[in-house]
């Protein structure tokens, strides 16, 4: 009744459509409950909560989190983002591989993302505000992110000449993420 598995993606990517309650005064539906996720076959812990807004035409990412992996159940609030999650786990049988899709206000959709992704979205709308829960606690010191643009994954950004901050213009490919012995604290 609560929550339904719309589609699974990338050896553990889920895609979740909650019941959205709405009538002429607004909308009223349940974001997470422990017992309606675990139910789909969702039992984690979640340690923290985070909240983000961006503008039109900013990317963020390919970020991740090696010491302490972390997942998230990420949605988006306010405006559209086009979502990206980069498979990084050493020996997944999609290494490598990306899934995109967009997370807005309208659609509600909420995406589980399993420890060992880059995550990224672009925001598309005139601001966008994005709303996920996390399985560890951020650690600036266990941090990394993988380039927007590496040549070796292609992804179909909808964005030309996306606004990106000075640290995502520095991160690594892929390739060079792998050759990294904490590649190897990511398990699938």
């Amino acid at each position: 009744m609560g929550l339904v598995l719309k589609s699974e993606h990338l050896n553990g990517l889920k895609v979740f459509q909650p019941n959205v309650f709405e009538d002429e005064r607004g909308f009223f539906m349940e974001s997470y409950k422990a017992s309606e996720f675990s139910k789909l076959g969702l039992t984690v812990e979640f340690l923290q909560d985070n909240h983000s807004r961006s503008q039109r035409g900013v990317l963020r990412g390919l970020h991740f989190q090696w010491d302490k992996p972390q997942g998230k159940l990420i949605r988006v609030t306010c405006g559209t983002a086009y979502v990206v999650e980069v498979d990084i786990r050493p020996g997944s049988p999609t290494l490598g591989q990306w899934f995109a899709i967009e997370l807005s206000e309208s659609n509600k959709t909420i995406l589980w993302v399993p420890p060992g992704f880059a995550n990224g979205f672009a925001a598309i709308s005139e601001w966008v505000e994005m709303q996920y829960k996390c399985t560890a606690e951020w650690n600036s010191t266990g941090e990394s992110a993988i380039k927007w643009n590496d040549p070796a994954l292609a992804i179909a950004w909808p964005l030309e000449n996306p606004i990106i901050s000075d640290k995502d213009k520095t991160a690594q490919t892929l390739e060079n993420w792998l050759k990294k012995p904490e590649a190897n604290t990511l398990y699938f």
